[in-house]
């Protein structure tokens, strides 16, 4: 069968689709989601006090732009109101910061064809271009924090940007010549699979005279800037080991504006990031690790929230009294406590710390995720949430009572009907654990009907899938799907241990609690037809999605994404070269660990496979390269097993571009329907 062929017969098969849910109520395109909708859907990004807390800026992600996501900038008042973008249409903006009289905003963003630095008054009103700035692709950045810093005076913008270091133009030139350890670009890159050896160094703007002055340079990178209260120095990340391009390690630095000097803040073989002064100048709040070795891609090890001296002394581990993963913090206004999120059993939630002891409390605690925030006055945030029924919105709350800013898919949403996502536990394989999962209902589920189940399994390993809204689960669910997550071992959110879990164990014991969940789930839910099994996941995810389908045939068609089928293959072709190391505890090519990833890979067990495979990649994914798909692939069709991939172009690890998103869908749910038919 030729291209052209394959092509109509999987269309035919998209046409047929929905036809055979067997005893499935018939889907309503007026009543329920559509692939296509994802291209209507918007979401709140950042999230901004004014200084007064009177006002919100806060940027919108749309996808109807025909290429990647692009982000706009809007202001509301807190109290509510008419929001207002700033800019036009065609502008972009993000990353916004108030000046410390709330009379003015810098943002990132585009104007009139210019990307930069730009600038508008609080109502949004007068916008206008300062600085320009660079980006830089290289996977040697990770964790990077705020990007821009108003002076306490109001007078200078501190900003990051990139610029050429030592190896450009031997790298960029024909024949092209590597001499970089990292010279692969990071994963949200796709459309090269070079670094362009950039660094990224700090400006200082003076609002007056419109100069720019360099105060970084060299072949390190500085970001994640912050500026001390008395305006004196710039907190900054940096990466001064020895051996930076082969050992990932962030510490905190200060730079003296006024000369350019520099002093350390942390010195520690861990990594340290997103320094925030405290409002009286004593203290910086940051996230870290302990152990000697973190990953720039994917840790192992939970970051907590830790606040140090500014000269540098007793550094303390503030958020060791909650067993999980917390993000980048922030001081509240009096300076006595410090608000950061936590990853809790399938939801990111937001907690608040004394800073002089006392217990920590969870101030949102809703089912769902936060994805943003900004402290206010009290016990006032603001934030984007991502809940059961929605995209990330803007919300405030303060105390117990909370309103919502932003309904920015009501239209679309407006008569739809949304599946839910209820959790349930279950007990290991090896009896020691109870595993968490949670199962999105399909729409339309009957006292007769029967429905096919997917398990979707997230990527990390160490990440974590709950109750949030996922818009491509609401999709297949629309189409009378149900779909399993199971926080297998190795997953985020269930304390430090659970993460560990997955150590020295890749395709283990995690691959059966994603196979027990899905057993679970089934017999607690008679209308799930167990002869209509699939499974799909993204990176760590397509890895496990491509393990179990060589250890059991119960999935009738199976959709690995940019999987990792070789351990040994992947670690010298990856741009995170540390990640196996962490994982494992020891480099591949020491004593006969390569022995041991070869027995733990996909590929090698490939003849064991009698699920028909869908492989998905991005055409430059520099994460997990696209080299591990086509191994299987071939590997797939030696063994006479029915394959096909499926490459992005313009994609890096994952998928950005919202038509490919929509794509995705459609073909999952396509190929699903072939082999499920295929089986009855």
């Amino acid at each position: 069968m030729n291209g052209t062929q394959n092509k109509k017969c999987l269309d035919r098969c998209l046409a047929m689709a929905w036809l055979m849910l067997a005893g499935a109520a018939p889907a309503s395109a007026q009543d329920r989601l559509q692939s296509a909708d994802y291209l209507k859907m918007k979401s709140v990004g950042d999230v901004e006090f004014s200084p007064d807390r009177s006002r919100i800026a806060y940027s919108v992600s749309n996808n109807d732009g025909g290429g990647r996501p692009y982000s706009q900038l809007w202001i509301t008042e807190t109290a509510g109101g008419k929001p207002v973008r700033v800019g036009e249409e065609a502008g972009r903006g993000s990353d916004p910061v108030w000046s410390r009289d709330g009379s003015q905003i810098a943002f990132s963003g585009k104007f009139n064809d210019q990307s930069g630095i730009l600038l508008c008054r609080a109502d949004g009103s007068s916008l206008q271009f300062l600085a320009a700035t660079q980006s830089s692709n290289s996977s040697a950045l990770s964790g990077i924090g705020n990007q821009i810093a108003w002076s306490p005076d109001g007078k200078r913008i501190a900003f990051v940007s990139a610029m050429p270091g030592p190896e450009t133009g031997i790298a960029d030139g024909d024949p092209m010549v590597i001499t970089r350890y990292l010279y692969k670009p990071t994963l949200t890159e796709g459309n090269t699979r070079f670094n362009d050896n950039k660094r990224l160094h700090i400006f200082v703007l003076d609002l007056a005279s419109k100069q720019v002055k360099q105060l970084t340079d060299g072949v390190h990178d500085e970001h994640s800037i912050d500026w001390s209260p008395d305006g004196t120095e710039l907190a900054f990340v940096s990466n001064r080991d020895s051996n930076a391009e082969q050992f990932f390690n962030h510490d905190l630095f200060a730079i003296k504006v006024s000369d350019g000097s520099i002093r350390r803040i942390t010195a520690t073989e861990s990594a340290e990031y997103r320094p925030r002064w405290s409002p009286d100048g004593k203290t910086i709040a940051y996230q870290a690790t302990r152990r000697g070795i973190t990953d720039l891609e994917t840790q192992m090890e939970d970051t907590h929230v830790w606040i140090v001296k500014a000269d540098g002394s007793d550094p303390r581990e503030l958020g060791g009294s909650v067993d999980n993963r917390q993000g980048a913090p922030e001081w509240s206004a009096d300076g006595s406590s410090i608000y950061a999120t936590v990853q809790e059993r399938g939801n990111v939630r937001l907690y608040r710390w004394p800073v002089n002891g006392g217990k920590p409390e969870a101030v949102v605690d809703d089912a769902g995720s936060v994805t943003s925030f900004s402290v206010g006055k009290g016990s006032q945030v603001a934030y984007a949430f991502n809940g059961t029924q929605d995209l990330a919105q803007l919300y405030v709350k303060s105390g117990s009572s909370k309103k919502a800013l932003t309904a920015l898919n009501a239209d679309l949403l407006r008569g739809k009907q949304v599946a839910t996502t209820e959790a349930f536990t279950f007990v290991s394989n090896d009896n020691k654990h109870r595993v968490e999962a949670w199962l999105t209902r399909p729409i339309g589920v009957t006292a007769t009907s029967k429905h096919p189940l997917i398990a979707n399994i997230h990527g990390g390993p160490h990440g974590q899938q709950g109750p949030a809204f996922n818009f491509a689960n609401q999709a297949y669910a629309a189409k009378g799907y149900a779909v399993v997550m199971v926080n297998y071992r190795g997953s985020t959110g269930y304390g430090q241990a659970w993460s560990d879990a997955v150590f020295r164990d890749q395709n283990g014991d995690e691959a059966q609690d994603v196979i027990y969940g899905v057993r679970a789930a089934i017999r607690r839910n008679p209308w799930i037809d167990p002869e209509r099994l699939g499974v799909e996941g993204g990176s760590y995810g397509g890895q496990l999605s491509a393990w179990i389908v060589t250890t059991t045939p119960m999935f009738k068609a199976a959709i690995p994404r940019w999987p990792i089928i070789n351990l040994v293959s992947y670690n010298y072709m990856t741009y995170y070269n540390m990640y196996e190391d962490m994982e494992f505890g020891v480099r591949p090519h020491v004593a006969d660990w390569m022995d041991e990833l070869w027995r733990r890979s996909s590929l090698r067990y490939v003849g064991n496979v009698k699920t028909p495979v869908m492989l998905m990649h991005g055409e430059n994914d520099n994460d997990v390269p696209i080299a591990e798909s086509e191994q299987f692939y071939i590997g797939l069709k030696d063994a006479g097993v029915e394959a096909v991939m499926v490459r992005y172009p313009r994609e890096g690890h994952g998928l950005r571009e919202p038509k490919h998103t929509v794509d995705m869908i459609d073909r999952s749910l396509g190929w699903y329907e072939k082999h499920f038919a295929a089986g009855k």
